[in-house]
């Protein structure tokens, strides 16, 4: 099993749902870089459920920086955080061991680990795992946000109702990610949260779209061909449980324009250079151009529901009925958009470190 991505600053990540605890290790970042413990605590309030369009389970997410850190900077070592978990139910699992949750990593997980993995609440594959990204990622959108560049994650799409469009990247960001509930229109927002419990009450789930934005990246970071920068996010983007598609600028929808409307046409405006739409979301070639990132990704459903759903015992290899215990989340959406930020922030420091070296950060 590989937990870890990054070349020259690396993630990996350790831990189950209901084991001793979870968390990440942050390697290659520089030192010097501040470590503001309220804003990590403020980033991991992002990601904790809330009310009733979560999940039952709170955890007090009480990390613990066990390395990499001290007076208040990084050292250049490996960061470590390490959260406990302290509020698990494990017998909500025990009687569906082998029973497949559909869409769930349940019979995946016991094909490949040939049932030695940790199956209570999801084990390694639960999205409790992404408490540690969001830990060290607080630290690596520190570092950006030093160099002129931010992050911001609107829900633009849920339950089939559909969010504002931006307007001003720059005040829109600041508000969101200051908002629980990330939307740019609230009144769209208590529309989503309203069909979210309708959802719940039907003892089902939904999912829906969030889309990116990344303002500040410098022109010329990514590469031609395997490690393009749209290539280096999907991957990332991808390790996110629950993420199902990632798109680009107008994504899908380009493919239906002319060229003459799909491109990008350039302009000097005030001594620098930028293009008159972002079709292609601030990337041409694999690499930045300087204009604002701008991608979407899909998030599902949540697989795990409480109606009855054909499915396998895949121990016995039969047919059965599942109608699903424990305590899960009827959305995941507004959650998962720090989890989003966190992984964009730890993947562009990368990125930028292999484009600028890591004396760059301190210049």
């Amino acid at each position: 099993m590989k937990n870890s991505f990054g070349q020259n600053v690396t993630v990996t990540v350790f831990g189950e749902s209901h084991g001793a605890g979870i968390g990440a290790v942050l390697d290659g970042m520089p030192a010097g870089i501040p470590v503001d413990e309220g804003f990590i605590n403020h980033q991991l309030s992002l990601r904790r459920p809330s009310g009733d369009i979560s999940t039952p389970r709170v955890e007090a997410d009480n990390y613990i920086i066990y390395s990499g850190v001290f007076n208040g900077f990084t050292t250049g070592t490996p960061i470590c955080i390490v959260i406990p978990n302290e509020n698990t139910q494990s017998k909500d699992y025990t009687a569906d061991r082998f029973n497949a949750r559909p869409s769930h990593a349940d019979f995946v997980a016991y094909e490949k680990y040939h049932g030695f993995e940790d199956y209570r609440g999801g084990g390694h594959f639960s999205g409790r795992v992404t408490t540690g990204l969001v830990a060290v990622g607080a630290i690596a959108i520190s570092a950006l946000k030093q160099k002129g560049i931010k992050i911001g994650t609107h829900i633009s799409r849920c339950a089939g109702v559909n969010d504002a469009a931006f307007t001003d990247y720059e005040t829109e960001i600041e508000a969101l990610n200051n908002k629980q509930f990330a939307v740019l229109d609230n009144a769209k927002g208590e529309e989503m949260i309203s069909a979210i419990k309708a959802a719940k009450a039907d003892c089902d789930s939904v999912g829906g779209v969030l889309e990116t934005v990344v303002l500040g990246m410098p022109v010329g970071v990514g590469e031609p061909w395997f490690d393009t920068l749209e290539g280096l996010l999907s991957h990332a983007l991808f390790s996110i449980p629950a993420i199902k598609g990632v798109q680009f600028g107008l994504g899908f929808n380009i493919a239906d324009l002319n060229g003459s409307k799909a491109n990008d046409q350039f302009e000097v405006k005030d001594g620098s250079v930028i293009t008159k739409t972002n079709n292609n979301g601030g990337i041409n070639g694999g690499i930045s151009n300087g204009m604002p990132i701008v991608f979407s990704c899909a998030v599902k459903p949540t697989p795990t529901i409480a109606k009855e759903q054909n499915t396998i015992n895949f121990k016995q290899n039969e047919n059965v009925i599942l109608q699903a215990a424990g305590r899960h989340d009827p959305c995941i959406v507004h959650r998962a958009r720090v989890v989003v930020d966190s992984m964009v922030a730890i993947t562009l420091c990368d990125a930028l470190s292999a484009k600028f070296g890591t004396d760059w950060w301190l210049k």
